[in-house]
C-alpha cells in the first residue's frame, strides 16, 4: 500500500512539474503597415516626441517605443511583420535608391518581415533593388516568402532569384532565442496573388502544399515553435463566424503553432482558434501593435495572453527613429518633390469634414471618389492640349481618406499612392485611350456590374452623365450617355456601329488596362479595342501615357495625386487664412 501511495504521489509530482515546464514566448507583430512611417492623419498634427497633444494614429517612432518596452520587459520575444510593409506613402519614392524602411525596421527591433503583394508594386526587379540597396547600406531583418516561384525562361525575375540563391530572400528562417528554436516562414495567398498585378514573371505556389513542405522541414530541424506569417487573410461572415484563406490553412496544415495574418486589413480583437491554432491580425497602417503570449508544452501550445496595443499619442516615440525619419523626409523633399515645386510640408488645403471612400463600406455614397474624378478631369484639361472627354477612378485605387485638418503633400499623396512611372515622382501616370460610342457604352455596362464581385472595381466618373435602368437586361441597362465638353456644352453619345466618332477616357495607366480585358469579363461577347486619337490600336499602355507639357522634350507624366493637389489648390479660401477649404467638388 505504501509503495502504491508513493507511486501515486510521484506521478502527481511529475505531472505537476511537467505542467510548470512550459516555455513562454512573446510574439510582437504588425501587418499591412504600408509605409506609414510618420503617422496619420493629417501628418501636420503628428508630434511623436510629445504625448497627449494630437489625435494622430500610428508612426514608426511610437511603434519602436512599444517594441523596446516589450523587449525590456523580458522573456523570449520575437518581432515580426506579415507583409505589405511597403507602399502607401511618399517614403516609397526613394526605396529603390536606399532601402530605407527595411533598415529602419531592423533598428526598431524587427526580427523577420514577410513579403506581401504590394512589395511587388514596382515589379520583381525593383523589389530586388530595394532589398539589395537596403543590405548594401546596413542591416535588415530576415526577409522571406515561402511559396515564391521563379520563371527559368524569363529574365524579368533574375535579380530577385539571385537574392534567393544568396539566401537574402528566404523561404523560411530559424531564430534561436533563450534555448528555443523558432521556425518562421511566410506565404502569399491566392487573392493577394491576384492583387499582385506586377509580380510577373514571379508566381506563387498553393499555400497548403507549400506550408506542408516547409513545416515538415522546420520540424525535422527541431523547431520548438512554428510561426506562419500568412499574407492571405480572413473573412468575417454575417453570422460572426470566421472563414478565409488563413482559416483554411489552419484546418489543412498540421504542425503550425500560430498564424500571423495579413492582407485583409482585419482587426482581430480575440484570437481565432482553428484546430488549436491561433490566427491573429492587427488591422492596418500601424494603428495597433499585436502582442501574443504563448506557452509551449511538449504536446501542445497554449495562448496565455493577447492584446492589440494602440499606437497613438499616449506613447512617446523613439527619438532616434524619429530623427532618421525626419532626415528621410528632407531627402524626399530635395530629390522627389522639389522638381515639382513642392516640399514634404507644403500645404494643399484644409478639410472641415471627412472625405472617405472605403471599399469595405458604403462606397457608392463616397464624397471622396467624385472629387478625385473631377480633379483628374480638371488637371488633364488644364495641362494637356488634347484634354479628355471622360475621367474615371476606381474605388480600389483610393487608398486613404482625408480627415479634418490641414492637409500637406503627404496627406494628399496617401489618397492615391499606388504605382510608379518613368520619373522620380511616385504614383501611376495618367493615361488616355479612345473608344467609339458603342465601345464606351459597353465599357460602362460592364463596369456597372463588375463591382458586385469585386467592390474595388466600382468607378466614379467626371465629364459624363448616364441614364441607367437597373431593371433592364445584361448590356442593355444604359439608355443614354451625355458628354460635357470643356466649353460646358453637352453632346449625346451615339451607340450605332456606324458612328465612328472617338471619345477619350482618362484614368491611371494601371486601371486603363481594364479596357483590354472587357472581352474576358463579358465571356467573349464584347470586344473593346483601345485606340489612340487617330484610331490606331494601342498595343502598349505606355504609349497611352499623357504628356502634360507639350513644350518640353519627352513625356511629362502626370499623376492622380498631383491632380488632386492642384484641384484642391483651386478651391476657395473662405476664412482668409491663406489655405483653401476642401468643400467637395467644384467642377460642374
Amino acid at each position: 500500500m505504501a509503495r502504491l501511495i508513493f507511486l501515486i504521489l510521484l506521478l502527481h509530482v511529475t505531472l505537476f512539474s511537467n505542467g510548470q515546464q512550459g516555455k513562454e514566448i512573446k510574439i510582437i507583430f504588425t501587418n499591412d503597415l504600408h509605409s506609414r512611417l510618420a503617422g496619420y492623419s493629417p501628418e501636420s498634427a503628428y508630434s511623436p516626441l510629445t504625448i497627449n497633444d494630437d489625435s494622430t494614429k500610428g508612426g514608426f517612432a511610437r511603434i519602436a517605443t512599444i517594441i523596446r518596452t516589450e523587449k525590456e520587459a523580458g522573456g523570449t520575444t520575437v518581432v515580426v511583420d506579415a507583409g505589405d510593409f511597403l507602399m502607401g506613402t511618399l517614403f516609397q519614392a526613394l526605396e529603390v535608391e536606399n532601402g530605407f524602411q527595411l533598415r529602419l525596421m531592423k533598428q526598431m527591433g524587427y526580427d523577420a518581415v514577410a513579403i506581401g503583394n504590394h512589395e511587388f508594386d514596382y515589379g520583381p526587379e525593383k523589389l530586388a533593388a530595394i532589398i539589395g540597396s537596403a543590405t548594401q547600406n546596413g542591416s535588415i531583418p530576415d526577409v522571406f516568402l515561402g511559396n515564391i516561384e521563379f520563371d527559368s525562361r524569363d529574365t524579368g525575375d533574375d535579380a530577385l532569384e539571385l537574392l534567393a540563391e544568396k539566401n537574402i530572400l528566404k523561404r523560411s528562417v530559424i531564430i534561436e532565442k533563450d534555448n528555443l528554436k523558432l521556425g518562421i516562414f511566410s506565404l502569399l495567398g491566392k487573392v493577394a496573388d491576384e492583387n499582385a498585378a506586377f509580380a510577373k514573371p514571379v508566381s506563387f505556389s498553393g499555400q497548403v502544399k507549400a506550408a506542408r513542405k516547409i513545416v515538415s522541414e522546420l520540424r525535422q530541424q527541431g523547431c520548438d515553435l512554428v510561426i506562419c506569417l500568412s499574407h492571405s487573410g480572413v473573412t468575417r461572415y454575417s453570422d460572426n463566424t470566421w472563414g478565409g484563406e488563413d482559416v483554411e490553412l489552419a484546418e489543412k496544415v498540421k504542425g503550425i503553432d500560430v498564424i500571423i495574418s495579413g492582407h485583409t486589413h482585419t482587426r482581430i480583437d480575440k484570437p481565432i482558434i482553428v484546430k488549436g491554432i491561433p490566427i491573429v491580425q492587427t488591422g492596418e497602417y500601424g494603428q495597433s501593435v499585436g502582442k501574443l503570449l504563448l506557452t509551449r508544452y511538449d504536446d501542445r501550445t497554449e495562448v496565455t495572453g493577447y492584446e492589440l496595443i494602440p499606437v497613438d499619442d499616449r506613447i512617446q516615440g523613439d527619438p532616434l527613429i524619429n530623427s532618421l525619419i525626419e532626415t528621410q523626409k528632407e531627402l524626399i523633399s530635395e530629390k522627389v518633390l522639389k522638381p515639382a515645386g513642392m516640399s514634404y510640408n507644403t500645404v494643399a488645403g484644409e478639410a472641415l469634414f471627412p472625405f472617405e471612400c472605403n471599399e469595405q463600406g458604403n462606397f457608392k455614397e463616397s464624397n471622396l471618389g467624385p472629387v478625385v474624378a473631377d480633379a483628374i478631369q480638371y488637371y488633364v484639361n488644364a495641362h494637356s492640349k488634347e484634354g479628355t472627354d471622360i475621367s474615371m477612378v476606381a474605388v480600389g485605387v483610393i487608398r486613404d481618406r482625408i480627415v479634418p485638418g490641414v492637409q500637406a503633400v503627404p496627406d494628399i499623396f496617401r489618397v492615391m499612392s499606388m504605382g510608379s512611372g518613368n520619373n522620380n515622382l511616385p504614383g501611376y501616370p495618367l493615361a488616355r485611350l479612345y473608344v467609339t460610342g458603342k465601345e464606351l457604352k459597353n465599357v460602362l455596362e460592364i463596369l456597372q456590374v463588375a463591382y458586385r464581385k469585386a467592390p474595388e472595381n466600382y468607378c466614379f466618373y467626371s465629364g459624363i452623365d448616364m441614364i441607367f435602368d437597373p431593371r433592364a437586361g445584361f448590356m442593355k441597362k444604359i439608355k443614354k450617355i451625355e458628354i460635357t465638353g470643356k466649353d460646358g456644352r453637352r453632346s449625346v453619345v451615339g451607340f450605332s456601329k456606324g458612328d465612328t466618332r472617338l471619345y477619350s477616357i482618362t484614368a491611371n495607366s494601371y486601371m486603363l488596362q481594364f479596357i483590354g480585358i472587357i472581352k474576358k469579363m463579358s465571356f467573349g461577347l464584347i470586344n473593346v479595342v483601345p485606340k489612340d486619337a487617330k484610331g490606331n490600336k494601342v498595343q502598349d499602355m505606355k504609349d497611352a501615357v499623357i504628356d502634360m507639357d507639350n513644350t518640353s522634350p519627352g513625356i511629362q507624366e502626370g499623376r492622380e495625386w498631383l491632380a488632386l493637389y492642384e484641384f484642391i489648390r483651386t478651391m476657395k479660401d473662405n476664412d482668409g487664412d491663406g489655405i483653401p477649404e476642401i468643400m467637395g467638388s467644384e467642377l460642374k
